[in-house]
């Protein structure tokens, strides 16, 4: 009801205003003539603005009349001198509750008590509390700029409240959700009941907050809980100006909660009887009165559609690349609005899907850059020196990676059940037997990211903290599908001990956690352990895919060498058999190749036979294992 737009209703009210104010100055007149005799009538008229704050503060026709005449005072000179005539005061042209009681019909002396909606919602103000009938009385700016129809946010409020920004539209999924808001808050008679959206889309959740509001015809301010004044005076205040506020403007206010702020927020939406969205999960102290909606990210099919409505008529992005797309990427509707933004303004003429699958990539990171480090993928298919079988359960795990949307899915294995639908796997093998480089080689293959996680950063020995750590993690890494490698996993993946303490029983409670989240990642997740053995077989049953990375023997050792040493490296004659003698695994192996450029290169020869034996020399010294001088006799 502020600022109304139409021409019409707003030169109405002004005219009604104006009749109105005139039988205020025909009141104050007749007082200061002493003319009780005439009967001075109210006029046929009324303000439309006055009649919804009366309606809205429930004002009695005294709190009316006097709040028209705090206005009248403002606005017409002509009162406020009639004002300062009747109290006999001709410098002070102002209004005071004696003054008031003295002119106005129907007076009443509880209006002016704090608790009365005139001071408590602070429409009108008082100058000195000491002297309540002298002091004097002026109307709150705020509810002067509103009887004037003037759009004016309060002036206390402008530093804690913000628009929430028009959203783009809602997919089907989401738009029900919001029905559904909009249905509890139009049933509910009184005080709305306090609503709490949380999930793993924070652009979603703030556009059903803003299309749940545009339903109901509220405008939607934000508040963050971190401004909420901690001091309990400031903080009541706040929650009525707040109030007010909503009111005045048929408002919402939608709180954006954070961790940590439960001290400020819960008391202050105890003082809050407006519309109110949390976005964000709420405090326990006032989880029992809210209603709790999870708002997660479009449905693949609806991701799909908006990847084509927002890329249409653009040549090279055909349905095998959105479904590519959306097979490994889960983004909000407004990140693949960007996304296809970005592609067409790379492109100009269209968004070929590689460029589309690379800027989706970078766009997918987000929160997983600071809680793992990233790895870019360069080893391939051909650095890789396994066996036949363990190279066929690797490219086994690429098929179900990449064709996990068309079987569960469009072929409907997800409906049968939620539970193991996570692809996940576990390499075991001696260190330097290339399970870091087999990971690498399938996240190359599958065009992904490769996070490599430091458990011993996430294992916390607070109860609770790790299972936090690893949610925060798998959350941030769903919008990315990224391939996730916990490295070096035996500390935390050893065999369950028998429970004796409190500290068995919740160690256990992290190992299953962790294998929990693991099934339900839409992405590829990866443990390595140096120890197979070390691994319960309740916990390796929950794992698709178990590799067993072998020590290489003599003939795996030979392939090794042959493609360790880049194309462009300067080399004499190298004899590989000779080299494949040396008894050291695959990451061994390319410390003594790379150690023996550097010294070729600090010669300015090529390498050598006699650069690789001193390499290998310093190898074996830093294993502490002494080398046996026949491996490398003749090397010279």
């Amino acid at each position: 009801m502020n600022a109304h737009d139409d021409k019409q209703w707003i030169e109405f009210n002004r005219h009604a205003l104006n009749g109105e104010l005139a039988w205020v100055r025909q009141l104050l007149e007749n007082s200061l003539n002493r003319d009780t005799s005439s009967a001075t009538e109210k006029p046929a008229e009324k303000s439309r603005v006055l009649d919804y704050l009366c309606e809205q503060f429930q004002l009695s026709a005294f709190e009316r009349t006097l709040l028209l005449l705090c206005a009248g005072v403002e606005l017409d000179a002509n009162i406020a001198h009639l004002c300062a005539e009747n109290l006999d005061n001709g410098h002070a042209e102002n209004l005071t509750f004696g003054l008031a009681l003295t002119v106005l019909p129907e007076p009443h002396w509880s209006a002016f008590s704090p608790q009365a909606p005139l001071r408590y919602w602070q429409l009108i103000n008082i100058s000195d509390t000491s002297r309540l009938t002298t002091a004097r009385l002026f109307i709150d700016e705020r509810i002067l700029h509103y009887v004037l129809g003037v759009p004016a946010l309060d002036t206390r409020l402008a530093g804690f409240l913000r628009d929430l920004p028009r959203a783009l539209p809602l997919p089907p999924s989401q738009r029900q959700q919001t029905e559904q808001l909009q249905h509890v808050w139009s049933e509910t008679q009184g005080r709305p009941p306090l609503l709490s959206l949380y999930g793993p889309d924070p652009s979603g959740i703030r556009a059903v907050a803003a299309h749940a509001c545009g339903l109901l015809a509220l405008r939607p301010l934000v508040l963050r809980a971190i401004d909420i004044p901690p001091d309990a005076s400031e903080r009541a205040l706040l929650a009525r100006l707040l109030t007010r506020e909503c009111v005045l403007i048929r408002g919402a206010l939608i709180i954006e909660t954070e961790d940590g702020q439960e001290t400020q927020l819960a008391p202050l939406l105890e003082q809050l009887t407006c519309p109110v969205i949390l976005l964000g999960k709420p405090p326990a102290a006032v989880q029992q009165r809210c209603i709790l909606t999870e708002i997660r990210k479009p449905l693949t099919g609806e991701q799909r559609d908006l990847w084509r409505s927002a890329l249409k008529n653009v040549a090279g992005i055909d349905n095998a690349a959105l479904l590519s797309i959306t097979a490994h990427f889960d983004f909000a509707a407004e990140d693949i609005a960007a996304a296809a933004e970005e592609a067409l303004s790379e492109t100009k003429t269209g968004a070929s899907p590689q460029v589309l699958w690379q800027i989706c990539r970078r766009r997918a990171r987000g929160g997983l850059e600071r809680l793992a480090q990233r790895i870019t993928p360069r080893a391939t298919w051909n650095d890789l020196v396994l066996p036949a079988p363990q190279l066929a359960i690797l490219n086994d795990t690429v098929r179900q990676v990449r064709h996990r949307n068309t079987v569960y899915e469009q072929w409907g294995f997800a409906g049968k059940s939620e539970r193991g639908l996570g692809i996940s796997a576990l390499f075991a093998g001696e260190s330097g037997t290339g399970k870091t480089l087999a990971a690498e080689v399938l996240a190359g293959e599958l065009g992904l990211d490769l996070y490599r996680i430091d458990l011993s950063a996430v294992v916390s020995k607070y109860i609770g903290e790790t299972e936090k750590n690893l949610e925060q993690l798998f959350a941030a890494a769903e919008t990315s599908g990224a391939v996730l490698l916990f490295d070096e996993a035996d500390a935390l993946f050893g065999k369950r001990s028998e429970v004796k303490d409190s500290h068995d029983r919740y160690a256990n409670i992290e190992l299953a956690y962790l294998l929990q989240r693991m099934e339900s990642y839409r992405g590829l997740s990866i443990l390595t352990t140096n120890l197979k053995s070390s691994v319960d077989t309740a916990f390796l049953r929950r794992i698709r895919f178990v590799v067993q990375f072998p020590f290489p023997d003599v003939t795996q050792r030979t392939e090794i060498w042959r493609r360790i040493f880049p194309a462009a490296l300067p080399r004499e004659e190298l004899k590989l058999d000779q080299l494949a003698r040396l008894h050291v695994s695959g990451g061994n192996i390319r410390n003594i190749a790379m150690n023996a450029a550097f010294l070729a290169a600090e010669d300015g020869t090529p390498m050598s036979m006699t650069h690789l034996a001193r390499a290998a020399r310093t190898e074996h010294s830093k294993l502490e294992k002494p080398i046996n001088e026949v491996e490398i006799g003749g090397w010279r």
